[in-house]
């Protein structure tokens, strides 16, 4: 498995840098005359691409927060409902007196 990893990684890197090298063009950015520069096409995707990675992480990290709560008060419910459970429990009658076997 660690084989594939080592594989899958190489593709990965191999392809970053054909596309580094074939998107070379200057691509120019200008918003309201305030900014106004020219970057590669390459760095310009490659930087959107880690601001949607960094943006999914900060949902996925408040999502496992959420769930994390969710458990949390979940768990305390079972607690709550299991003591209940053996407070409310009936146990059976016990019969006291000679036992009878047959034979």
């Amino acid at each position: 498995m660690k084989l594939f990893y080592t594989v899958v990684g190489m593709l990965v890197v191999l392809f970053i840098i054909t596309f580094s090298l074939t998107n070379t063009t200057p691509v120019q950015l200008e918003y309201y005359n305030i900014i106004n520069f020219e970057v590669p096409s390459y760095l310009l995707i490659f930087i959107s691409f880690g601001v949607g990675l960094i943006f999914a992480g900060f949902l996925d990290i408040v999502e496992r927060l959420r769930l994390a709560r969710k458990v949390s008060k979940l768990n305390k419910r079972i607690k709550v409902l299991e003591k209940n459970h053996k407070e409310t429990e009936v146990l059976p009658p016990v019969q006291e007196g000679p036992s009878t076997t047959y034979t």
